[in-house]
């Protein structure tokens, strides 16, 4: 819980630099739009009364200086319209075929300047329509950032994670490897010195369960090969554990078509799945109630539904259920279910999710599995 609150504080820091320097590129792209507009609108009466000085002047007129302010304009579109309404000149504007049209929208815009009989209109210059778009630009550049840094903060959470299961699994799998060997040899020996104890055969059960334990914790971190196998089988197998262990106020329903239902999977691996989902509905049920595992074999897909009548799970709860290390319990490590996501999803290319939850009726666990159809 600890890695995750600080995954979240660190995503909330990111969004947070990334409206702040969004929010002062505007501010400060704003003002220099600002004052570069009323800037080119100076540029512009000048060039205006540079325009109505040509008009007046007669033959005695140094036109010198006026011509200078006119052939200075190389960035401002301007039209020169005439009291008639048609134009009279136009510089710097490239596409004079829609000439007539850009100066109406000149005009709408407010950029005139009258000069005598004439009506100069004017648009932003070039540099100045690339200043306003900048800070959008940079904006979307923020952004990308944030969700870049953001994508690598979550896969190297991911990796490292990835790295701590599959060592645990490991090194879990190594250290039960002694100790069921020497269990199994034991059984044996007990077995040829007392072959009538009533005794032996569950303890045998028991170190073959701890044996397939260990095989389970060993296959984490490799992709186990898929294999066809009955998931009717699994799903019975799961059943008659769960009677074993549970008391007698626990009720296993199984609902399951009558022919075989044929998926490729690992069953050891898959088998753990629908163990964890039913001891976590023993935990939510405290001991009491009715768990009901439904087989459905569908057109392109298997589904297996686990339900229970526990305690449910608060909405604000579901998306993170199988986040690794959430749980509402008081003792356990929060890792069962996302470890049962990364064997749905990962190794069988199959779907786990929570199909329904309410708070005192229980919740439905729903995994959906490719068909071999």
């Amino acid at each position: 819980m600890q890695w995750t609150d600080r995954i979240r504080q660190v995503k909330i820091i990111l969004v947070m630099a990334a409206v702040i320097i969004a929010v002062a590129s505007l501010l400060v792209s704003h003002f220099l739009v600002r004052d570069l507009s009323v800037e080119e609108r100076h540029r512009m009466e000048v060039w205006a009364q540079a325009l109505y000085a040509l008009n007046e002047a007669d033959e005695t007129t140094d036109l010198s200086l006026v011509l200078s302010v006119m052939e200075g304009n190389n960035t401002i579109p301007v039209i020169v319209m005439n009291s008639e309404g048609g134009i009279d000149d136009y510089r710097n504007i490239e596409d004079s075929a829609h000439i007539e049209s850009y100066m109406h929208s000149m005009i709408n815009a407010g950029d005139t300047i009258r000069i005598g009989q004439q009506l100069v209109c004017y648009d932003d210059s070039i540099m100045l329509k690339r200043l306003q778009a900048w800070p959008y630009v940079q904006l979307g550049i923020v952004l990308i950032f944030v969700v870049v840094a953001i994508f690598a903060l979550l896969s190297s959470k991911r990796a490292e994670q990835n790295k701590v299961w599959v060592g645990l699994s490991k090194e879990t799998a190594h250290q039960l490897g002694t100790p069921v060997s020497s269990l199994m040899a034991w059984v044996e020996m007990l077995k040829e010195q007392y072959p009538d104890d009533d005794l032996l055969p569950e303890m045998d059960k028991d170190v073959k369960r701890l044996q397939l334990i260990a095989d389970r914790f060993s296959k984490i971190g490799s992709l186990p090969e898929p294999v066809d196998a009955s998931m009717n089988e699994v799903l019975e197998h799961v059943i008659d554990y769960m009677d074993r262990r549970t008391s007698n106020q626990v009720q296993m329903i199984r609902q399951l078509p009558d022919h075989e239902v044929i998926v490729k999977m690992n069953a050891s691996l898959f088998e753990w799945v629908v163990e964890n989902l039913c001891k976590n509905a023993v935990d939510a049920m405290e001991g009491k109630g009715t768990i009901t595992l439904t087989l459905m074999d569908e057109d392109h897909r298997v589904v297996i539904e686990v339900q229970d009548t526990g305690k449910g799970i608060k909405k604000k709860d579901v998306a993170n259920v199988f986040t690794p290390g959430f749980t509402t319990k008081k003792r356990g490590w929060g890792l069962g279910l996302s470890l049962a996501k990364r064997i749905v999803e990962e190794y069988h290319k199959g779907r786990i999710f929570v199909k329904q939850s309410e708070i005192g009726k229980g919740t439905t666990f729903r995994i959906e599995m490719p068909s071999n159809k």
